[in-house]
């Protein structure tokens, strides 16, 4: 995540803010632009870019972005994707609503800055992205993608509700962001690599990802992970599904390219280590985790230094790493490609 600066006084700005704190000037995050704009008393923004107003979900999900002034229902691109919501008298639901959408803007940008395709159901009816943000406080709700459509339970925005699961399943990491970017993973892969020589190495490093779903479930609840899993995948639930090892490994490529990141625009990591040049290919995955690994060691003892669990609790074998240098191949040349198509072709 880039360091945000106010567009009137220049003070620092979280990317949350929607007013700074300075100044007090109203501001607004313009994803094209990746920076924050002022807007005036009605919302509206006019400084030499394109015209835009306040998204309509300021309010109801604390929603910080700018929309095009025709945006569909005056909502911006990250609020357009979700297709379902908690209803208006579902006040809990609402409340944990906010908080997945802001897990979803950061996944939003993320994408957006690596050239990933982000494409709604209103441009691919039957295969296109959108969110289903659901509370289970009246029915059962099941985190999970299918074809596109991607289904948070907003119970996970609780913190008691979600440590309670994280113990209960043995896992060392549960966020909400993390669920965003696991379950786009499932996403990016039929977009990444479900087809020709992609797929062909998909299935030399995961397996097969036409495998029955259903067994495999019932063998992982039912006995769990293979004894010596650590040597071979990132997690424990990777180990159910070649489905599941690549969302496992695809979110975890975005929890690395991320926190370099920001490390590197506050001055924890060198400047543009992963935003501002791409190197794609195995060089530049050896380049990414050479950064990584010294920078996660020392937030982990910081962590540690403040009586908290370590900020990245896994280890990275081998095997796991082949895995994640594969996402970065494909990841980068897509983005290669949007950021130059006629060099890259």
């Amino acid at each position: 995540m880039r360091d945000f600066l106010c567009p009137s006084c220049g003070n620092r700005l979280a990317f949350e803010n929607s007013v700074c704190l300075r100044c007090g000037s109203a501001i607004g995050f313009d994803l094209p632009r990746r920076a924050f704009r002022p807007v005036d008393s009605t919302g509206a923004t006019d400084d030499g870019g394109r015209p835009a107003r306040v998204c309509n979900n300021l309010s109801i999900a604390r929603c910080n972005w700018l929309a095009p002034i025709d945006a569909p229902g005056g909502l911006c691109l990250s609020c357009r994707l979700t297709r379902t919501r908690p209803n208006n008298d579902d006040l809990i639901g609402l409340r944990e609503f906010g908080k997945a959408e802001s897990a979803k803007r950061r996944l939003v940008v993320q994408l957006d800055e690596l050239g990933l395709p982000i494409v709604g159901r209103d441009e691919d009816p039957t295969g296109g992205l959108c969110f289903d943000l659901l509370s289970s406080e009246h029915h059962r709700v099941i985190t999970g993608h299918a074809n596109g459509v991607i289904t948070i339970d907003l119970a996970e925005g609780d913190d008691v509700h979600r440590e309670q699961l994280r113990v209960s399943m043995a896992e060392p990491y549960r966020t909400m962001l993390g669920h965003f970017r696991h379950e786009i993973g499932h996403y990016y892969y039929l977009v990444l690599a479900s087809r020709g020589a992609e797929r062909q190495r998909f299935e030399e490093l995961f397996g097969d990802p036409d495998t029955s779903y259903s067994d495999a479930l019932d063998r992982h609840y039912s006995g769990g992970a293979p004894e010596g899993w650590q040597d071979d995948y990132v997690s424990s639930y990777a180990t159910m599904h070649p489905a599941e090892d690549w969302a496992e490994t695809f979110a975890h490529y975005l929890h690395i390219r991320d926190t370099l990141d920001t490390a590197a625009a506050f001055g924890t990591a060198p400047a543009g280590v992963t935003l501002d040049r791409p190197i794609p290919g195995p060089a530049g995955f050896r380049y990414i985790l050479n950064q990584w690994l010294p920078l996660t060691w020392t937030l982990n003892m910081v962590n540690r230094s403040m009586g908290h669990s370590d900020l990245y609790p896994f280890v990275l074998p081998p095997p796991v790493l082949g895995k994640m240098q594969f996402v970065h191949e494909l990841v980068t040349a897509r983005q290669l490609r949007v950021r130059n198509p006629q060099a890259v072709g």
